[in-house]
């Protein structure tokens, strides 16, 4: 089972999604200016990333998906990546880069398993 810690991080709060094997598998995408807000970030995560639908921006002609879906595309640096978003288009969460779209595909399997029933982790004080 994963779990998402939360962290002070500049002006505000921010968190990682992490594998049961420690490793990081997303981050928030900006800081949000107080816990409460993190929080419910946190929770739509936990609701959509099971059955969230990937657009697989790296193709030719990809298929537009409407509502909470992945983003899976390519960065300046030709690194594949993913974002989580709400059906809003909101940024929810996003991955480190990826030299192999088979790897970022497994990053996005394994936020579906450890986003689910995963423990938030406060900062302590």
């Amino acid at each position: 089972m994963g779990k998402f810690v939360i962290k002070v991080s500049g002006n505000g709060f921010s968190y990682s999604l992490k594998a049961g094997n420690g490793e990081t598998i997303a981050v928030s995408s900006k800081n949000q200016p107080d816990i409460e807000t993190l929080k419910a970030i946190i929770a739509d995560i936990i609701n959509y990333a099971p059955d969230a639908p990937v657009e697989d921006q790296t193709v030719a002609n990809f298929k537009p998906e409407a509502g909470a879906k992945f983003e899976l595309y390519k960065d300046k640096a030709e690194e594949f990546r993913f974002r989580l978003k709400n059906a809003k288009g909101e940024i929810l969460g996003v991955s480190e880069g990826y030299v192999k779209k088979d790897s970022c595909k497994n990053g996005i399997k394994s936020v579906r398993r450890n986003a689910v029933n995963s423990p938030v982790i406060e900062p302590e004080g």
